[in-house]
């Protein structure tokens, strides 16, 4: 028996952490708890409903998520507490015995919380209950979207993962590759566009093995996506160097909406430390996708991802690491520590990093990333560049936006800029990675 009067007058708070698919799924959730009358709770009001989206890709993204639920129910005391996302899929039977924890959701179940919740009639703030199946239960897509309340809207296209690296639980968390169809992700798109929305960021565990259910490839997604009428500009949030071809690099080279910025996970610039985390190419394949987009988009951003302190990462691999990506021509690092996780291949590799010693590492490239980002910034002053301004605006007044290769460009606020775009040509850099007019 159902009880359709569990959402009477009631107020919702949500809480996300980790990816940009999960605050796509995050605002789907929202979505459908407004559907059945649940309001977003304002500032300072105390939330009826808690909804905790989590991740748990390293140990410390789970100590992040206890504290969001300890904070959650700091700022919304007595409220029924949600807690979903790849910490509650892979260790439900911990979350659900956290203190103040009502309701358990696995990653098969994320995006019906509404009718769980419906189900369970009367929120009662002492209740408990999981809710969470085994991975290989996970098996559905479901489209979602959001935005950061700037001018970008986040479209999943993709979710899981086919991949076994050695460190990674991703995909125990979310499960076997899948995907929706060019058809009901290009309608998504345009319910954005018609919204106001502008900017789309294509989000995926692994985006470059779109198609792996429907037949269809993911050149073909850009090219549909690519006539969208109304839509500025296309971001691809990250790309597996192996997946990430020549065509679709010359694709996104002539476009003139998907923007020329890419973000590719490397992991490891040692080759026998790619082997060991079960990658699926080595340096010199990298290399030549970097070399390639230099070629064809000089100006292109090229993020990378990269672990330190992995299992079998001696000093002599790192140091070539260290060397490799002193010498690859990209634009920022994304620097990650390595933690060990439960369940991962990884643990069987006899040497462990010190942990003194991993967070060394990550403060070395991080250093390299700056230095690298800088010289990045300084390659485009004096360049035109077509600014999406967005909300708000820093301590000194100035409000920012993104150029389409996604430098962060800054001028003095003014309101009826916010959601427009400017061709500037940025002449200094400011502090925190600010290019100004």
């Amino acid at each position: 028996m159902t009880d359709n009067s569990v959402f009477e007058n009631k107020t919702a708070a949500y809480y996300t952490l980790g990816c940009k698919l999960n605050f796509a799924e995050t605002s789907s959730i929202g979505r459908s708890l407004l559907s059945e009358g649940v309001r977003t709770a304002g500032e300072g009001e105390r939330a009826d409903i808690c909804v905790i989206n989590t991740c748990s890709v390293t140990e410390l993204a789970d100590k992040k998520c206890r504290y969001m639920i300890r904070r959650a129910q700091r700022e919304h005391p007595g409220s029924f507490v949600v807690v979903t996302g790849c910490y509650a899929q892979l260790k439900p039977e911990e979350v659900v015995e956290l203190e103040g924890v009502n309701l358990v959701v696995g990653g098969e179940q994320k995006l019906s919380i509404v009718e769980h919740l419906r189900q369970m009639g009367e929120l009662r703030a002492q209740e408990r209950l999981l809710i969470a199946g085994k991975t290989e239960d996970i098996k559905t897509f479901r489209l979602s979207s959001s935005s950061d309340e700037r001018t970008r809207h986040f479209l999943k296209v993709q979710d899981g993962c086919d991949y076994s690296c050695s460190y990674c639980t991703i995909p125990a968390a979310r499960g076997r590759s899948r995907n929706g169809s060019i058809a009901e992700i290009v309608a998504e798109a345009e319910r954005i566009v018609s919204e106001g929305g502008l900017e789309i960021v294509l989000t995926g565990v692994n985006t470059g093995d779109f198609g792996r259910t429907t037949g269809e490839r993911f050149i073909d997604l850009l090219r549909t996506l690519d006539a969208v009428e109304g839509l500025l500009r296309i971001r691809i949030s990250s790309i597996e160097p192996n997946l990430l071809s020549e065509e679709i690099v010359d694709y996104c080279a002539q476009s003139q909406r998907i923007a020329p910025h890419f973000h590719i996970p490397l992991q490891s610039g040692s080759d026998a430390v790619l082997r060991l985390m079960r990658r699926r190419y080595n340096r010199e394949l990298f290399s030549r996708r970097v070399a390639y987009i230099r070629e064809r988009m000089p100006d292109a951003f090229i993020g990378i991802d990269v672990i330190v302190g992995t299992r079998g990462e001696t000093e002599e691999y790192w140091q070539e690491c260290y060397d490799y990506l002193s010498a690859l021509p990209y634009s920022e690092l994304h620097v990650f520590t390595y933690s060990e996780r439960p369940g991962t291949a990884a643990l069987d590799i006899a040497y462990s990093v010190p942990v003194k010693e991993r967070h060394r590492r990550s403060q070395t490239l991080q250093a390299l990333s700056a230095e690298k980002l800088r010289t990045f910034y300084e390659a485009q002053l004096g360049k035109p560049q077509r600014v999406l301004w967005e909300m708000g605006q820093d301590d000194a007044g100035y409000m920012s936006g993104y150029s389409d290769n996604y430098l962060r460009v800054g001028k003095p606020y003014d309101a009826a800029s916010v959601g427009q775009v400017e061709y500037i040509t940025p002449h200094t850099i400011a502090e925190h990675r600010l290019l100004l007019v």
